[in-house]
């Protein structure tokens, strides 16, 4: 058969009770996408005729989730008979007359590859059966359906944990919830099924039980990896799958010729994207569709979540959302850009500086102490420290502009709307409110008036007070010296 005679249903229908959230269980993250988006990324790469998702708890957010996804899949909702049974039932329902193979996945089972799922497809066309499951060797099956095996080491049936007999409950091979049968079979045995079980469920798995008594083959594949095939139950088994998903996710990175110091405190989400020659330091997370090209070096202590970094950038001890740094510019140390910043080639963004959705120019430097908030700012600028665009005035938010070459000095405020003409300079301690023609210097600076004595008559008996009282006696018995030299 083909993958033309495939149809793929994945069961999303859960409340998940175990993850103790209002988020239902299939939709919890896990490396930048929800769980059951890596299910139905694996049941794409099979290429099936049709996938169908069965829905039921918190039917609305699932289907739109689902739906942002993968716009093309079938979704499917389940009705008030509870089980895995029924959701399959339903789900073949719409399938309609088609008469392949059907592959049974589980919303909340995303660690499982495409090769693990060809391979139980392989062994199941290649053995004739009407039903193959798949199965993992753990050594705590706590929580899992069990396989039962007759002498001959053929599926006997499976019974789940609830309706499991000690010496039941010690086997180690589990149902991990996947599953392939021949269509024509399962919707006959399915209609056969009860709900007379711990669960009062209609039980997927009691069809085996009874393909098996209607004497058809039913087949086994084991997982090569036990750990890739078990479910997402409660919020330890999801951040056990999370390390299990992110050191694939580091492990292949590094194959592909980025060097990654430390992979225990490094994340990498599975939409980011590396370069050869990348380079990432300790507790480093790089998140969402981020891209870092060649020869860039990101970290330490660096979150960069749907990011853009260009060649041989460096972004140092640095925070950034949705924000570009262009090839050659370096961030950092504890800088923060936000949504919008764009940093060109070459450029600088230094220690303490916060950008937002801002334009800074190729060349151009903003290295410490600074707020930069809807701003454009040209080729070639020089901010002094302390630099801050006022950009809100209680009601609006307008934009600065500053032109290409502009230097300012320390402690300049450019309040919205205004703009910088090319070449300008602004003096320290600038308060920028008009714009400033090219070339110009704009000063904001009032005389220096000293109030003589102001500390000792307005807050005597300070220590303040003291200090000065005694500086200028100092100064008075210095003066008087002078003159008798004199």
């Amino acid at each position: 058969m083909s993958t033309a005679e495939l149809a793929v249903i994945v069961l999303a229908a859960g409340q998940g009770t175990r993850m103790r959230s209002r988020l239902p269980k299939v939709l919890h993250p896990l490396g930048g996408r929800p769980l059951v988006g890596h299910v139905l990324d694996t049941a794409a790469a099979l290429s099936p005729a049709r996938i169908a998702v069965v829905v039921r708890h918190e039917r609305d957010l699932v289907v739109q989730t689902v739906q942002d996804l993968a716009p093309d899949v079938r979704v499917v909702d389940q009705d008030d008979v509870p089980g895995t049974g029924r959701a399959v039932q339903v789900a073949l329902e719409d399938l309609g007359d088609f008469d392949g193979d059907v592959l049974v996945l589980s919303g909340d089972v995303p660690l499982l590859e495409a090769e693990t799922l060809r391979a139980l497809l392989d062994a199941h066309r290649a053995a004739g059966a009407a039903a193959t499951l798949l199965s993992a060797e753990v050594d705590d099956p706590t929580g899992y359906g069990r396989i039962l095996r007759d002498a001959d080491g053929g599926v006997r049936r499976i019974v789940e944990q609830k309706d499991a007999a000690p010496e039941e409950a010690a086997v180690r091979e589990i149902n991990v919830g996947v599953y392939v049968f021949q269509a024509a079979p399962l919707r006959e045995h399915l209609a056969l099924v009860g709900t007379a079980n711990a669960q009062g469920e209609l039980y997927l798995t009691d069809v085996v039980a009874l393909l098996r008594d209607a004497r058809h083959t039913v087949a086994v594949s084991t997982a090569p990896d036990a750990t890739a095939a078990l479910g997402v139950n409660d919020r330890v088994q999801l951040s056990e799958a999370a390390r299990t998903l992110n050191a694939r996710t580091v492990r292949r990175w590094q194959l592909e010729g980025a060097t990654i110091l430390d992979p225990a405190t490094t994340w990498i989400d599975v939409d980011a994207t590396l370069a050869p020659d990348v380079t990432v330091l300790p507790n480093t997370h790089i998140l969402r569709a981020t891209t870092i090209a060649s020869g860039a070096t990101v970290g330490p202590d660096t979150s960069l979540v749907g990011c853009e970094v260009g060649e041989d950038a460096t972004v140092t001890r640095a925070d950034a959302t949705f924000a570009v740094i262009g090839a050659g510019a370096t961030v950092g140390p504890f800088a923060y850009l936000r949504a919008g910043a764009q940093l060109g080639a070459r450029g600088k963004v230094g220690t303490f500086v916060e950008i937002k959705n801002s334009r800074i120019g190729e060349g151009s430097k903003v290295p410490h102490l600074s707020y930069i908030g809807d701003t454009t700012i040209g080729r070639g600028v020089n901010l002094g420290a302390g630099a801050i665009t006022a950009n809100y005035d209680d009601i609006t938010k307008h934009r600065t502009e500053i032109g290409d070459e502009v230097h300012s000095g320390s402690h300049n405020v450019f309040v919205a709307p205004v703009r910088i003409g090319d070449g300008a300079k602004t003096g320290a301690g600038a308060v920028i409110r008009k714009d400033v023609p090219a070339g110009a210097l704009a000063l904001s600076v009032a005389p220096q008036r000293n109030v003589e004595g102001w500390v000792e008559k307005n807050r005597p008996g300070t220590s303040a007070a003291a200090a000065a009282a005694r500086a200028r006696s100092a100064q008075e018995a210095g003066d008087g010296l002078e003159e008798e030299d004199g």
